[in-house]
């Protein structure tokens, strides 16, 4: 059954720019709780494994919540057509003074109401960490919305903190998913899975994680 899409609270989406707007003004991007200063590992990983036989050279790629465009530059490195968008206006100025020969890459953009030129154009939508983020009441709606930037033949690639099924669910961000919630996700909004890894990442303690790789249906 179809959940009720619960609006995301605009103190949610406030407080994205906040963080960036106080690590600019320090000029200091190690102020910003998850940026690492590189592409993202899993992400990666799959690129070098799983890419080079689902999407060729040239594809059109999405990537929701980009920050300060790591994962975008590693995407336009391997020769793909990429469309890197964050809510944060002052992270999209960011990406594009890293990357000025690109910035016409980047967008300041909500994904709850994207642009109509992005419904159903992707190859590929890259969702790293962005799910997560968000109180779970609003993880319908953030899905939904992600889904439909997916193209009729196009793949969806998310990556995210892990839960464990039944255990409570956090009071504070980020907010893990399990397996089975990512999974009713997907199938609601058409999508089915083509394959779903767990495993430890590289951080200081090692969180768990998932990467999940959808097509439609």
């Amino acid at each position: 059954m179809r959940q009720a899409l619960v609006p995301v609270p605009t103190e949610a989406l406030d407080r994205f720019e906040t963080i960036y707007v106080e690590a600019d003004a320090a000029n200091d991007a190690a102020r910003i709780p998850w940026e690492q200063g590189r592409p993202n590992a899993a992400l990666v990983a799959w690129l070098d494994h799983v890419a080079p036989g689902l999407v060729r050279c040239g594809c059109r790629i999405a990537v929701v919540g980009c920050g300060l465009g790591h994962d975008a530059r590693e995407l336009m490195r391997r020769g793909y057509e990429v469309t890197a968008f964050d809510i944060s206006g002052t992270a999209i100025r960011w990406a594009k003074k890293l990357d000025p020969e690109n910035a016409q890459c980047y967008f300041r953009a909500d994904v709850l109401e994207p642009p109509p030129r992005w419904v159903h154009r992707f190859d590929l939508v890259v969702e790293v960490n962005t799910v997560q983020s968000l109180p779970p009441e609003c993880r319908p709606a953030m899905v939904e919305s992600i889904v439909r930037l997916v193209g009729m033949n196009g793949n969806l690639l998310v990556i995210c903190r892990a839960a464990e099924e039944g255990l409570s669910e956090k009071q504070d961000a980020p907010w893990p998913l399990t397996e089975s919630e990512l999974l009713e996700l997907a199938s609601i909004n058409g999508l089915q899975a083509d394959g779903i890894d767990h495993f430890a990442d590289d951080e200081t303690p090692p969180k768990r994680r998932m990467r999940a790789l959808f097509h439609r249906a």
